[in-house]
């Protein structure tokens, strides 16, 4: 794996102030946060995946990439606002949310069931960047997600073929890696995300409420979500899982996905106004 961008590359000069979404800029930093914990989660990898040197070197250059990200990310937010302390917030993130970095075993429960996770992760962080960089007007952050949107694809792909490989050895089957599918679908509501809003956006001003910077974080990103991201989730998902979905099955499924999650959005934002109004 070779990153295929520096952030040399990205046209700094072509930022355009008035082009920024405020409500962008909070999901920005936030995630400059978690895209810069590359080094914890290469950590965390490399213990689980003792004895594989080969998947052991693709994973720190992932890891590097996804520094990388975080890089670009925080660049772009102090640009922004020059008094966001991306360091000091990152500081603050780790304070609070830590992955187990002294597991020796995958929390997943096996090799494959991680994998099957990564692919997960990978099929929403190339999702949340491609609808950003599609809805976004400012020139520089829609080229930064881009670019990021193409790595997270082509992580997945590193992922999934390493579980190819994992399952002809552990046989996880198909029920397993659905299970473990959904198991990290379902942490979208967990502390990292939620607490890298807060180490970002709130820290100093209020006290952390977990399901509240959740649905903060969440109801911007669920409004940027259109239907081919919602198709291309459905299949990256269904892929990891291990199951065959025809393409009418796909779409009602991508339909019935997107329906929800901009009902969420509309109920994220409706208690967001009743917060404002009190």
């Amino acid at each position: 794996m070779k990153a295929g961008w520096t952030l040399d590359d990205i046209a700094w000069d072509k930022f355009d102030a008035d082009k920024v979404n405020p409500e962008v800029v909070k999901l920005i930093k936030a995630a400059a946060l978690v895209e810069h914990n590359g080094a914890d989660y290469t950590e965390y990898l490399c213990n689980v995946f003792s004895g594989d040197p080969e998947f052991q070197d693709d994973v720190r250059v992932w890891g590097r990439e996804e520094i990388q990200h975080g890089k670009a990310l925080a660049a772009w937010a102090e640009k922004v606002d020059p008094s966001f302390d991306f360091d000091a917030a990152f500081q603050r993130f780790l304070d609070g949310y830590r992955l187990p970095l002294e597991a020796t075993d995958s929390v997943r429960g096996s090799r494959s069931g991680e994998l099957v996770a990564r692919c997960i992760v990978e099929t929403g962080t190339s999702s949340f960047y491609s609808a950003i960089a599609e809805s976004t007007d400012e020139p520089v952050l829609k080229q930064i997600c881009r670019a990021i949107a193409a790595d997270e694809f082509r992580h997945y792909k590193l992922f999934y073929d390493s579980l190819r490989k994992y399952l002809d050895v552990e046989g996880l089957g198909r029920l397993g890696r659905l299970k473990v599918a959904i198991g990290r679908i379902n942490e979208t509501e967990d502390d990292e995300l939620s607490y890298a809003y807060y180490a970002a956006n709130l820290h100093g001003t209020e006290d952390y409420d977990r399901e509240r910077c959740h649905r903060l974080y969440m109801a911007p990103v669920y409004k940027n979500y259109r239907r081919q991201h919602m198709d291309r989730a459905v299949s990256m998902i269904a892929k990891a899982s291990g199951i065959r979905l025809y393409e009418p099955v796909r779409k009602a499924v991508a339909r019935i996905m997107l329906n929800r999650i901009h009902r969420q959005a509309e109920k994220f934002e409706a208690v967001r106004a009743e917060a404002r109004a009190v």
